[in-house]
């Protein structure tokens, strides 16, 4: 076996035999334990999350306010996989994934309301006045002594090369990928844009990357969704057979999948949930670094906010090209109308062959790779500052400038040529720093409860509305 069977082999055991179980787990049991936030909280969620862009901001003012920690970590949680995750979950688990995918991220919900809390509750200021917060501030707050900073030091380094380095790298490979085919500019090119533009950005620290990010995800949004839905109103007629099958195929995995009804259904439910989970990045312990930046009276208010983030990511993004690969590929006159996938179309360009078949071989693709451009170069923007914030707990402030130029090396190579290995260590690692974050939210979670009812009693007493 190659290194890359090793790892393909290592990744496939840790997410069937404990990561599945443990993030639904911890999903499950928050959602019960704090009384579904997901549902009570949802309508405050919105007002927290949006109600800072109607407000004017002061002259100077240099905190972060809800939205723009919010599209911080929406620009970290929508990236490549979006486009490429759905179409793996169709292809591999069936058409079915796509329903335990939203239950997965119902749950997930839940899961990031206490990653949120947390991340404010703890989060502490470096000597130069720049917020530090995530797993590892609230991981060391759960588990005093060596312990604890073992598991700290253990997912701030998981973080960062899973992240930091790696993950970055598989965003500008898909960008420099993408630009190629539909545009034939050399990827070298493309990794020399990059650089410039991330540097320019990761030098003006967090201030300039919310301001940034607060900008480009409302706009990579809009564009997507205005696609996706001019695609759906081109196929409104096999909308409700889509809806269809999607359910169907949830609670009858086998007639699309093929073997055993236990098998197939495992199949579904683990691709459903590692997709969803993959994307809107619930218990990985990722977007509580952008979320403790916040600037909010309590823990619970950007809790709320974090609820958001994955009900765009999966329920708004993830299920529009869901749709748009059903509609378009597997409907009655789709090429995968029998559940049998041409030669030519695969789980890598499903969703770019989904919209040029409504599109055209030049829009589809070009419209794919303008929307891949926007999701990754986020997400490269929100995995630089995370991996960042775990570099200074490790090493100090001084360490930042070192990590910055290291990062954008793994940017710029990105572009040049892939590795299946680099992809699959990205995941290994993405899967490792999960461990951590899971074991300290279980044991937090008597302080997100105490959290919570604080708030309530203020609610009560009519200090928080």
């Amino acid at each position: 076996m190659s290194p890359l069977d090793y790892v393909k082999a290592f990744n496939e055991f840790l997410w069937n035999s404990f990561l599945m179980y443990a993030l639904l787990g911890v999903g499950i049991f928050y959602t019960v334990y704090l009384g579904f936030p997901q549902l009570r909280h949802l309508n405050l969620a919105f007002k927290y999350a949006f109600g800072p862009i109607f407000k004017k901001r002061k002259p100077g003012e240099t905190k972060v306010n809800s939205f723009q920690a919010l599209a911080t970590a929406v620009a970290a949680q929508v990236g490549t996989g979006n486009i490429g995750g759905v179409a793996t979950a169709i292809a591999t688990g069936g058409l079915g994934a796509i329903f335990w995918m939203w239950i997965i991220a119902f749950f997930g919900m839940a899961t990031i309301y206490a990653e949120a809390t947390l991340a404010i509750e703890t989060r502490q200021k470096s000597p130069s006045g720049e917020v530090l917060g995530g797993p590892v501030y609230y991981i060391t707050t759960a588990f005093k002594g060596s312990f604890g900073k073992f598991l700290a030091g253990f997912f701030a380094v998981a973080i960062t090369l899973a992240l930091g380095f790696f993950g970055c790298m598989v965003q500008s490979n898909s960008i420099g990928a993408t630009f190629s085919t539909a545009f034939g500019v050399p990827g070298w090119t493309v990794g020399i844009v990059l650089v410039v533009l991330c540097g320019f950005i990761f030098i003006g620290g967090t201030q300039r990357l919310a301001s940034v990010t607060e900008k480009v995800v409302p706009i990579m949004a809009a564009i997507f969704i205005l696609g996706g839905v001019i695609l759906l109103a081109m196929r409104i007629q096999y909308i409700p057979a889509t809806f269809g099958m999607i359910f169907k195929y949830a609670f009858q995995p086998q007639a699309i999948i093929g073997g055993g009804f236990g098998m197939a259904l495992k199949t579904a439910i683990s691709q459903g949930a590692k997709r969803g989970l993959f994307s809107n990045e619930a218990g990985m312990g990722s977007t509580p670094h952008a979320h403790a930046q916040a600037n909010v009276k309590n823990p619970h208010e950007q809790g709320t906010v974090a609820m958001i983030g994955v009900f765009i990511d999966t329920f708004v993004i993830l299920t529009l090209n869901a749709l748009v690969v059903i509609s378009t590929m597997y409907t009655p006159d789709g090429p995968i109308s029998k559940g049998v996938i041409p030669e030519g179309i695969d789980k890598t360009n499903l969703a770019q062959t989904a919209f040029a078949s409504a599109f055209g071989d030049k829009v589809g693709p070009a419209f794919v790779a303008v929307c891949l451009f926007f999701f990754a170069f986020s997400t490269i923007l929100g995995w630089n500052m995370f991996g960042k914030i775990n570099m200074i707990y490790l090493f100090g402030e001084k360490a930042a400038k070192v990590y910055t130029a290291i990062a954008l090396v793994f940017i710029f190579l990105g572009t040049c040529a892939e590795n299946d290995l680099v992809w699959e260590l990205s995941d290994m690692f993405n899967q490792l720093m999960v461990i951590p974050n899971v074991i300290a939210l279980f044991a937090l979670t008597g302080l997100v409860l105490h959290i919570e009812h604080k708030r309530e009693e203020k609610r009560k007493e009519g200090k928080d509305k």
